[in-house]
């Protein structure tokens, strides 16, 4: 029986082209399956076949787990203290076996066991195709559509199968069965049955690998795309760089004749191409992402990481684009928030800020009008500016005297003190079960004090734009905040 094992191992290993210790381990496993029903509780049971004379031995093993953790699994476990005492020299991790009967192999249920080493086999053959792919280095899967599954589309190259979900399609196409189809490869998933690599036709992550295959002065690094943003199907943008002065950055993605950007645009069903010129200065950058349009002005604020963008207004619409497409790509594609707003809007703004700004320094500084209007129109916004930049700059200002600016220092200093000391007052009555909710800052907590909010359960009461208001923060920063404060409502709850 045992010479008949072996021949069958060979003859699975030479048909199914595996590692006959591939097969040796499936057979194993079915021996092992086997005399786990045997025995009462969830054993652990380990069978090792002799490679050459096809007998077996089976043993029944206990893995050796520190004292203080106990036993999660009784069957399977073991104590160190109690190992020791057959062992003295074992450690934790390590196994205690004890000889089993073995089954006889004309006992299995044949099937079973077929199922169990047919399947290891499959496994294995699986697994080698992939690593044997993947080996190649490809990062765009390139075969033929094989089938739906439940809205996935299932892409076959040679017998490897990737899976294209439904949501990372190019939404107008209609792929079907037989269609040629490339796709970026994103992950490989070896627990996902049949096709474990998870492709992608609408990550910026393909357009960028596209145009390195169509630009070859990307591959020698004279190009390099820094960044990409894609409404995929519609329009993208890509933001690329040049380590060569002589090498034209957006000429050479372009090719001669539109060539290179037009073969990345019919691979993408279609979809629009904007070639940015990247630059470090984030304002020229966002000038230029947001072209066709013209910026007639732009204002950063890097503490909230925004930009105010002016044009005019032949040039509104096309900044916007339809549907905020334009706006949100170029948001996108430079990590910045964009505002778009016309003269009129931007002159709105700047009044509602200058005279904010007045207000603060005629209340804070006790300042008449012209100092407080010589200091923002020097661009001093805060009372921090005022208190803590370099003398040297004040010193630059000619309507201001050196007494005068040691002066102004000293009460910006005293009201940002005193300011300080109000906002610890107000959040005294601030519970401690607030206090510590995730995501919930020391800076936030006097501003929900001054507005009434003192617990909890006071925050979960709020509304998203409520909370917005208080706080400055997004609609989905605010939501996320209010949704952790209701957790406690549901705790215990199914």
């Amino acid at each position: 029986m045992n010479r008949e094992m072996l021949m069958l191992v060979d003859a699975i290993s030479r048909e199914k082209n595996v590692e006959r210790d591939v097969v040796f381990g499936a057979v194993e496993s079915a021996l092992a399956q086997a005399t786990k029903k045997l025995h009462q509780g969830d054993v652990d049971i380990r069978v090792a076949v002799d490679r050459d004379s096809g007998d077996y031995e089976t043993f029944r093993r206990w893995h050796v787990v520190p004292d203080e953790a106990g036993l999660q699994l009784p069957d399977q476990e073991i104590l160190l203290f109690e190992a020791k005492e057959e062992m003295p020299d074992i450690e934790v991790d390590e196994y205690i076996e004890e000889t089993v009967d073995s089954v006889p192999i004309g006992r299995i249920g044949a099937m079973a066991a077929k199922q169990v080493i047919l399947q290891k086999i499959r496994d294995a053959e699986r697994e080698m195709l992939l690593n044997d792919f993947m080996s190649r280095g490809d990062k765009i899967f390139v075969g033929t559509v094989k089938r739906l599954d439940k809205g996935d589309i299932i892409v076959e190259a040679g017998r490897v199968e990737g899976r294209l979900r439904r949501s990372e399609m190019i939404a107008k196409e209609n792929l079907r069965s037989g269609d040629r189809v490339r796709a970026m490869i994103m992950e490989v998933d070896l627990t996902l049955r049949g096709a474990p690599i998870i492709l992608s036709r609408s990550a910026p992550e393909f357009m960028i690998e596209l145009f390195r295959q169509e630009v070859p002065e990307i591959e020698q690094g004279l190009l390099e795309i820094k960044s990409c943003a894609r409404d995929p199907g519609s329009r993208a943008k890509i933001a690329v760089l040049s380590h060569d002065k002589r090498v034209d950055p957006i000429g050479t993605c372009v090719g001669v004749r539109g060539t290179r950007v037009n073969a990345v645009t019919n691979e993408l069903a279609g979809e629009r191409v904007d070639i940015v010129l990247w630059s470090e200065d984030p304002a020229q950058f966002v000038i230029g992402a947001l072209a066709p349009a013209n910026v007639s002005s732009i204002v950063v604020d890097e503490e909230k990481h925004a930009m105010d963008v002016v044009v005019d207004e032949e040039n509104l619409a096309i900044a916007i684009g339809r549907g905020g497409q334009n706006v949100r790509l170029a948001s996108d594609l430079t990590g910045w928030k964009i505002n778009i707003m016309d003269a009129n809007e931007s002159a709105q703004k700047l009044a509602l800020e200058t005279d904010s700004s007045r207000k603060l320094f005629i209340e804070k500084l006790d300042v008449d009008e012209e100092i407080a209007d010589i200091l923002i129109n020097e661009g001093f916004t805060s009372l921090e500016e005022v208190a803590y930049v370099p003398i040297s700059e004040l010193l630059e200002i000619e309507s201001f005297d050196e007494d005068t600016i040691n002066e102004l220092r000293t009460r910006a200093k005293d009201a940002l003190l005193t300011m300080e000391i109000a906002k610890e007052e107000s959040a005294e009555g601030v519970s401690q079960n607030l206090r510590d909710l995730e995501g919930l800052d020391a800076e936030l907590i006097p501003k929900l004090a001054e507005a009434g909010v003192h617990t909890r359960d006071d925050l979960a009461d709020l509304a998203v734009d409520e909370l917005t208001e208080i706080t400055g923060h997004s609609a989905d920063d605010a939501k996320t905040l209010i949704l952790k404060a209701r957790e406690h409502w549901f705790a215990g709850q199914e």
